[in-house]
């Protein structure tokens, strides 16, 4: 009798526990406290402008700013923050992948058109042999980076070499472009230093380049890239996450990246027209 009461208790623990860990965070107002992982801009911003608004719907939102591609899944998948937004879906799945990570996207709010820029040509057209051009180094990005030159005519990929295209599937190349790969977040800072480089949406707007009048070559409003809202694989039906994501998909939202970002953010969803009245 006495095992069977240990045993019990320990039961009850082990269930305690795990009803415990999956109770959302009350503050002191008993608002929901749910904490997102975000680059600067535009993430951050669109987070903060808001924040009022899920605090109407009992949900307290605490921003936490990374500066790299690599920290916020890192931190999300160790249970540091509750979901992160910064990133597309081939980045995420491509990541996941590599670091074995269980993570989900709940939703799309916005695309950063990927841009090539420069600080010694004003026109795509005076780009010159031999030129030597800055990509993303993560796969992804780096593949878009060559992916956006292959629509402009300027390089020509292997045939089916994907979203993580390399330097190595480059099959035609008239003006002998060499590439260098590096950190996406630094490549504002080596623009200078450089024929020309290929730089995310978001961090172009960071170092305040208009990707709207400073790119030579610039990603439609069709690129698959939008940014989402990624969440743990257990999280993806938590009411609060559903709601951020919600809130985010608004037209307050909508009309906040067209008033501020020139072109530079484009927004990646729709709204029902119940949504709109």
């Amino acid at each position: 009798m006495k095992k069977l009461i240990i045993l019990g208790l320990a039961l009850v623990l082990v269930f305690g526990g795990l009803v415990f860990f999956n109770k959302e965070e009350h503050t002191a107002n008993d608002h929901i406290k749910i904490r997102v992982g975000a680059t600067p801009v535009p993430h951050s911003e669109l987070l903060n402008l808001v924040k009022e608004d899920l605090l109407k719907e009992g949900i307290e939102l605490e921003v936490v700013e990374f500066t790299d591609y690599i920290t916020p899944n890192i931190a999300l998948s160790d249970g540091n923050i509750d979901a992160n937004f910064f990133q597309h879906l081939p980045y995420l799945e491509a990541f996941s992948e590599e670091h074995q990570l269980k993570l989900k996207s709940i939703g799309s709010v916005h695309v950063e058109p990927l841009g090539l820029y420069s600080s010694k040509y004003k026109s795509i057209e005076e780009v010159k042999a031999g030129s030597l051009i800055a990509i993303p180094s993560d796969a992804v990005n780096g593949g878009r980076a060559l992916i956006l030159l292959e629509n402009n005519g300027i390089i020509q990929l292997k045939a089916g070499s994907g979203l993580e295209a390399t330097e190595k599937d480059i099959i035609e190349n008239p003006l002998n472009l060499k590439f260098k790969a590096v950190e996406a977040a630094q490549l504002p800072r080596i623009l200078k230093d450089v024929d020309g480089a290929i730089i995310n949406g978001n961090y172009a707007l960071e170092a305040g380049i208009s990707p709207k009048d400073d790119a030579l070559i610039l990603e439609d409003g069709q690129s698959p890239y939008a940014n989402i809202v990624t969440v743990r694989s257990g999280d993806v039906d938590r009411d609060s996450l559903k709601i951020l994501v919600k809130t985010l998909q608004s037209e307050k939202v909508k009309t906040f990246i067209s008033q501020n970002y020139g072109g530079g953010v484009v927004e990646a969803f729709s709204i029902p027209d119940q949504a709109k009245d």
